[in-house]
């Protein structure tokens, strides 16, 4: 796939042209492996630019799921049971602090 770059506008300025060509060429893959762990990479690359970005606002993973959907014109979906998992870690993963240490 062939991206024009300079033609094409950027549309989340928050995210930069790279997400953007991530999201176009990841739309462009068969459902399968590959599209999924493009979609989580995607997805951890926009959460941590996000937090950089908006240091006030929330930079959740709904966010992140919305502005994907945008950016893809709805093709890519991000309702994987991979990405849902690594997105939303369970709560018994992190550590125990007791008296203000780990």
């Amino acid at each position: 796939m062939e991206l024009n770059r300079n033609s094409a506008p950027i549309r989340m300025r928050n995210y930069g042209r790279i997400v953007q060509d991530m999201v176009a060429y990841a739309s462009s893959l068969p459902e399968g492996g590959d599209r999924e762990a493009l979609e989580i990479y995607i997805a951890l690359c926009m959460r941590q630019r996000n937090m950089v970005w908006n240091k006030d606002q929330e930079s959740g993973i709904a966010r992140v799921r919305e502005d994907i959907i945008r950016l893809s014109n709805g093709k890519l979906t991000c309702d994987s049971p991979a990405f849902m998992a690594l997105m939303n870690p369970a709560e018994n993963t992190q550590p125990k602090r007791r008296n203000g240490r780990v």
